[in-house]
């Protein structure tokens, strides 16, 4: 099979948008936002059944990113210095190629099309690619590692630096 080296351009239109007043810039715990999703109303019906979950994925568009910054392939993970220069696809920076984010929340609610979930790391205003549901079998992979660099960071964040 011949591999394509000729980049092909795709094309999203978001499913909602993020309500929950963090503006950006801002230094935030994000573990403590709440949040809500607005779906339009008419996918409402897609969101049937997602109340049986605890917890879902959201896929979201990372509008806030500057074009310039998107070229950059090497960060330190949380612009901390002390910490080695890696590449981005081994970090969740929100400096890549493809500005799109992941995150598993909280759902704390559902009422008609709004989604109120705790944990989102995105910003007031921020377009909803995707919903999924969390689910323990296949997501949770009990297993696996982590290099030592991020163990530090959340060490760091958990000590208030």
């Amino acid at each position: 099979m011949k591999e394509s080296t000729q980049q092909e351009s795709i094309s999203l239109v978001p499913i909602g948008r993020v309500t929950n007043g963090v503006e950006y810039p801002g230094d935030v715990r994000w573990e403590t936002v709440t949040s809500e999703i607005a779906i339009s109303p008419q996918l409402m019906e897609a969101l049937d059944g997602i109340d049986g979950f605890s917890h879902i994925v959201i896929i979201f568009y990372l509008h806030k990113v500057d074009e310039d910054r998107r070229s950059l392939l090497k960060v330190h993970p949380e612009n901390r210095e002390e910490l080695p220069l890696v590449g981005v696809f081994a970090t969740r920076s929100p400096v890549r190629p493809n500005p799109i984010g992941v995150t598993v929340v909280k759902l704390l609610e559902r009422q008609g099309n709004v989604l109120k979930v705790l944990g989102l790391d995105a910003y007031h205003g921020t377009p909803v690619l995707d919903v999924k549901p969390y689910l323990r079998r296949g997501d949770l992979i009990e297993e696996a590692t982590m290099p030592d660099w991020l163990l530090r960071l959340w060490e760091l964040q958990d000590d208030g630096h």
